[in-house]
């Protein structure tokens, strides 16, 4: 890697605690993301430790070399850089915030001009026909803009075949609070409730209902990260870039967790 990039993208990012970076970013459990630099890794930093939902994400898909897979919400495009790497599939890295020029310049580094393909561009004006990808990976961004009727019915699941698999990862709770913003909120998150935009977050049975009303897919896989591996997760990223919310800490295991789902197109 080319280390003034790495030096230029990490001093954008404040309170980074790199030496706790390099120590919970070698963590076996996640044996491929270990293949990576944890200062680079910190320095993709949008909100998510990516490298460790993509893997627990991947590990229910089946992803086959040459593959087109769309990375929706893919942020500075470190997630289409592992699925490249990882999988041997051509990606179409896409994120509405961040330009496509800069995330190209990361696809140089890693010599993945022929598999990458960033695209700044916006999640409800996609411009891919359809029927176009082989499967779609959402990591860290439904949550965003998918959580009305619309979207994923007829913006989303019409880009990949039928038979293809849209994999996402979203932060959650176990049990969804039917009463929000009202009531049943737990005291130590009502102050992220709006200002860290919690009332976006659901359960993973939620997001299976939320897929089901399509009619257009079948649900392969719906959990949360098993054995609190998903607050574990959130605390740890929050400890290493040193967030000034300290949700996951606040909550302390009780509701926090990663949502993990698996679609199938079905028609």
């Amino acid at each position: 890697m080319k280390k003034h990039l790495q030096t230029e993208v990490i001093s954008m990012t404040t309170n980074v605690n790199v030496p706790l970076a390099r120590e919970l970013l070698k963590n076996p459990n996640f044996p491929r993301t270990c293949k990576y630099d944890p200062e680079w890794l910190v320095s993709l930093d949008l909100g998510c430790p990516t490298f460790w939902l993509l893997e627990r994400l991947c590990e229910k898909m089946n992803l086959e070399s040459g593959m087109r897979v769309l990375d929706l919400g893919c942020g500075k495009a470190g997630g289409a850089i592992f699925l490249a790497k990882e999988f041997d599939v051509e990606v179409w890295a896409v994120d509405s915030m961040v330009s496509q020029s800069e995330n190209w310049e990361r696809v140089k580094v890693f010599n993945l001009e022929s598999r990458i393909f960033p695209l700044r561009a916006d999640a409800r004006e996609l411009p891919f026909p359809k029927d176009f990808f082989d499967a779609i990976i959402c990591v860290n961004s439904l949550f965003f803009f998918a959580t009305d009727d619309i979207y994923l019915k007829h913006h989303l699941i019409p880009r990949v075949k039928v038979g293809g698999q849209i994999g996402s990862v979203v932060p959650g709770f176990y049990e969804e609070f039917e009463k929000a913003p009202s009531g049943d909120i737990p005291d130590h998150l009502k102050k992220y409730w709006a200002s860290c935009m919690l009332y976006t977050w659901h359960s993973a049975k939620w997001w299976e209902r939320h897929w089901l009303k399509t009619e257009q897919v079948e649900v392969e896989v719906v959990d949360n990260f098993p054995n609190n591996e998903g607050y574990q997760t959130y605390l740890e990223w929050e400890r290493i870039i040193g967030y000034p919310e300290k949700i996951a800490e606040d909550d302390k295991g009780r509701n926090i967790t990663f949502s993990r789902l698996v679609v199938k197109r079905s028609k």
